[in-house]
């Protein structure tokens, strides 16, 4: 397991690598770099005055070198400008504190829309991701499970068409349409269910949740907060719910489920014993796979729904092309994919012994 492990890790670097040179080339090209320049001094610069402005702010040189001193394993860059002005990546009040300050070391360079550094805007907003997303597995998975178990427990029957049903139907529809669907049922203060209930007198309030989760970053509430984790969870219940289904419909026809009923065990313990644990490999892996889908996934309903985390601040990143804070989004990205596809990986070998490392 542990060369397992450490074969991994070795990969998982190599890819790292290659996936933020990808971003960080990207990023980088020179129509961004001209963008940036206009941006931070003057729409009006003269060609000459943008080329002077990418060479003084350290983006100038081959793009190797670039990225490696935004990795940190090269020096540093650092000049001194007409005015005798020192500047660099490891200069601080005109003092070059370091000879290496890249990703490495913590330096993740300085965000042009928040005017502080990337590392802390990331970890705020990670932060902020980090609650909605752990509502939303909370919900999303049980509730997926239990569909596609019940669902392939009863193959054929009317409870598994239903289940399908509805399982296909939340999967075809994407964020941004439940997203405003809901919206216009629970949190409309003139369509939905909210004048109804408000008539009635159940609410007293004029909607019977809030249409947006800007409150919830301050105070987390049951009614500031429903709204973006169900149309999160909505969507990805009936995809782990299908793949369950077909994993459970396929086991419940195997020899030693057969073998195990013929014995006389109870139906029930055929399942939870026999049945579930090797059902449970393939949404195993969808399940993993979701929290990078979610990372980036809520880039729709964070903005829909004004909630400021870290899809709120890509979206900000890529409209304001600030490009120190794309490439720390993409850092975290990265990370959490590999991350989430070695414990996948490592979680094979508990859930079915049969399956060996080699």
């Amino acid at each position: 397991m542990l060369l397992f492990v450490i074969k991994r890790f070795g990969v998982m670097v190599l890819t790292a690598l290659a996936l933020t040179f990808v971003v960080f080339y990207l990023t980088n090209l020179p129509p961004n770099l001209e963008k940036l320049a206009r941006t931070e001094g003057s729409v009006r610069m003269t060609d000459q005055a943008v080329a002077d402005w990418i060479v003084q702010n350290g983006h100038g040189g081959s793009v190797f070198g670039r990225y490696a001193e935004w990795l940190g394993v090269a020096p540093g860059w650092a000049l001194t400008d007409e005015k005798g002005v020192l500047r660099g990546r490891c200069v601080t009040n005109q003092v070059q504190t370091a000879t290496y300050c890249g990703v490495l070391q913590g330096n993740w360079g300085t965000s042009t829309v928040f005017k502080k550094p990337v590392l802390d805007s990331v970890i705020e907003k990670l932060g902020q991701t980090a609650y909605l997303m752990a509502a939303v597995m909370l919900v999303m998975v049980p509730t997926s499970l239990l569909i596609g178990v019940m669902s392939g427990m009863r193959e054929g029957s009317k409870t598994d068409r239903v289940l399908s049903f509805f399982s296909i139907a939340t999967t075809a529809t994407p964020e941004y349409v439940s997203g405003v669907v809901l919206v216009a049922i629970f949190a409309s203060a003139t369509t939905g269910l909210s004048p109804i209930l408000a008539e009635w007198g159940w609410i007293d309030r004029k909607t019977l949740f809030l249409g947006t989760a800007t409150s919830a970053q301050d105070n987390i509430t049951f009614w500031n907060f429903t709204l973006p984790v169900m149309t999160i969870a909505t969507y990805g219940i009936g995809y782990i719910a299908r793949m369950t289904r077909a994993s459970m419909a396929e086991v419940m026809t195997a020899q030693y489920i057969r073998t195990a009923r013929l014995k006389g065990a109870t139906f029930r313990s055929v399942v939870l014993k026999h049945a579930l644990r090797n059902a449970l490999i393939a949404p195993f892996t969808v399940i993993m796979l979701q929290f990078p889908w979610l990372l980036n996934g809520v880039v729709i309903v964070e903005t829909l729904f004004n909630y400021k985390g870290f899809g709120w601040t890509l979206v900000q990143a890529a409209g304001n092309n600030d490009i120190d804070l794309l490439l720390g989004c993409a850092v975290v990205a990265v990370f959490v994919v590999l991350v989430t596809q070695l414990i996948s990986d490592i979680g094979y070998v508990f859930l079915n012994p049969r399956i060996r490392l080699a």
